[in-house]
């Protein structure tokens, strides 16, 4: 049993602020002590916030691909820091199961951790009231510690707030943040921007931290994680056998950076060295075994993309000679001949015979299933594997035959399938989280050594 202080940053509803909240108190305790972060769920962008916020890692937590004991053991073994902060995704009571089984309070009670409350107070006043009170009796056994009262209008607004949650509740108010333009703009920076495309971030934090620090209670929140119940953990699941000698290279830069941060950590822990490579500005590839080209925003670094030609001929000649490499999402898009993105169109790899086009909606969304079929590089699969999907694109003008994939729920390529196969290499809209049920990095690794 260890201590491992934390806190859960949740909300009533989606958009109520928690993501900013949550960077800007990760980047003002950080000054202080280190911090851990984690996110609930199957997300990229919100951890790359919290990481860089706090200057660490985060991890994420997601029930859709992990079990209670590998979620525990997970979490266990990375909340080293004297405080550790778990942003929910949506709403405190929020998940896909009707019985709430996979939603932020089932992960609040299984990690034993308290909950604080960012409630978006805009057209709000006494009516806080009830809807505290409501989620305080919903489910007892979920630890709600307290209430940050956010985008409140001005002193008044925020002393009717206060007293009605001090008159009806018992629930303590732990800081009350303005509306405020400075805070708004992570609104934009949160929406379809990862930080390393903005030359701001890091004074925007400092900026969020600043405010957060002026009208928050940091030490009440440092308390509320120091209060957490001791927490015990099932051994972390084994590596996979260690390959000998490999070296990954991993696309890291403006355009693809979406990597969960155990998997890549399970890659260095099988005794992979991993090459960060820039598709963007690196003129040829160093020298590597195997290639993980994860997702990102490839459409908003279109031109930079096209115009590194030298790149794009020397991936496609090394994939056509047999390169092991495993594409996600947007990693699919720039091995395609074309991205087209808000009438702009951009030529890219040219690897798979077919283009790709963004449209104004999510084309796949959510949890996905699926089997490996017989063809699939990795072997093929017997019981159904767990991913989710989240992409505007959707693959057009297509001749490629070889899909490795057969859907049972989410859309991948088709609707049916996803996952096309050519040479040695493996591209898909879904992505993969590297668990127990589907341990894809040692099957990964053991397919580039095999190829060595």
């Amino acid at each position: 049993m260890t201590p491992l202080p934390r806190l859960m940053i949740s909300a009533a509803h989606k958009s109520s602020g928690k993501t900013v909240v949550s960077a800007g108190l990760a980047r003002a305790m950080s000054k202080d002590a280190p911090i851990g972060t984690f996110k609930k769920g199957p997300d990229y962008i919100d951890p790359l916030w919290l990481a860089t916020a706090s200057g660490g890692t985060c991890y994420n937590l997601d029930f859709n691909t992990m079990g209670g004991d590998e979620l525990t053991a997970l979490f266990a073994s990375r909340a080293s820091a004297e405080i550790n902060l778990v942003e929910a995704n949506k709403g405190l009571f929020d998940g896909v199961a009707e019985d709430g089984s996979d939603s932020n309070a089932a992960l609040a009670k299984l990690l034993k951790i308290p909950v604080i409350l960012v409630i978006d107070t805009v057209g709000m006043t006494r009516g806080i009231a009830p809807l505290l009170l409501g989620y305080s009796t919903f489910d007892p056994n979920v630890e709600i510690a307290g209430v940050i009262l956010n985008r409140t209008g001005g002193p008044r607004h925020e002393g009717k707030m206060r007293r009605a949650v001090e008159t009806y509740t018992d629930l303590p108010v732990l800081g009350a943040i303005r509306r405020s333009a400075d805070m708004n703009i992570a609104e934009r920076h949160l929406g379809l921007i990862t930080p390393a495309e903005n030359p701001e971030t890091q004074s925007w934090l400092d900026l969020v931290a600043e405010l957060v620090s002026e009208q928050v209670d940091l030490p009440a929140i440092r308390d509320v994680a120091r209060s957490a119940a001791p927490l015990s953990s099932a051994p972390h699941p084994a590596q996979p056998d260690k390959p000998v000698n490999l070296r990954i290279g991993i696309a890291r830069d403006a355009a693809f950076g979406f990597y969960y941060a155990d998997d890549l950590e399970a890659m260095e822990n099988a005794g992979a060295t991993l090459v960060p490579i820039d598709m963007t500005r690196d003129t040829s590839l160093p020298k590597i075994d195997g290639l993980f080209i994860g997702g990102g925003f490839p459409e908003t670094q279109m031109a930079a993309l096209e115009a590194n030609t030298d790149m794009r001929h020397a991936l496609k000649e090394a994939l056509i000679n047999g390169l092991p490499t495993y594409a996600e999402c947007g990693g699919l898009m720039y091995l395609c001949r074309s991205i087209t993105y808000q009438g702009r169109h951009a030529a890219m790899v040219g690897f798979f015979d077919a283009d790709t086009e963004m449209l104004p909606k999510p084309f796949g969304r959510g949890y996905a299933r699926f089997h490996r079929n017989p063809n699939h590089p990795w072997g093929p699969s017997t019981d159904e594997m767990q991913a989710h999907e989240f992409h505007y694109a959707r693959v057009i003008n297509s001749t490629e035959t070889s899909f490795c994939r057969s859907l049972s729920r989410g859309y991948g390529t088709d609707g049916k399938q996803d996952g096309m196969h050519k040479a040695n290499t493996l591209a898909g809209f879904i992505h993969l989280r590297n668990s127990s049920a589907s341990p894809w990095v040692g099957d990964f690794l053991k397919f580039v050594q095999s190829k060595k």
